[in-house]
């Protein structure tokens, strides 16, 4: 499993634009779909809002990778 710490800028991002941003989905329409079609889960659960806020702290799970929503001023190296 792939594990990627993405630094988030401001308090919270949408799924879609995470995903998008993280390289996980090559568009913003694509992205959507991906959600829509369940193949997402946020803290280990099913997500099917395409815009839901993923704050720091979550995990984001899609296709073997793993993406941790971390507040920019955290130490990663953990």
């Amino acid at each position: 499993m792939n594990l990627v710490d993405f630094p988030l800028r401001g308090e919270y991002i949408t799924l879609d634009a995470l995903l998008k941003a993280t390289g996980l989905a090559p568009s913003g329409g694509i992205a959507k779909m991906m959600v829509a079609d369940g193949l997402v889960q946020v803290d280990g659960r099913e997500e099917l809002r395409k815009t839901c806020k993923v704050r720091a702290g979550q995990v984001v799970s899609l296709h073997g990778t793993r993406v941790r929503v971390v507040a920019p001023d955290a130490d990663t190296s953990a």
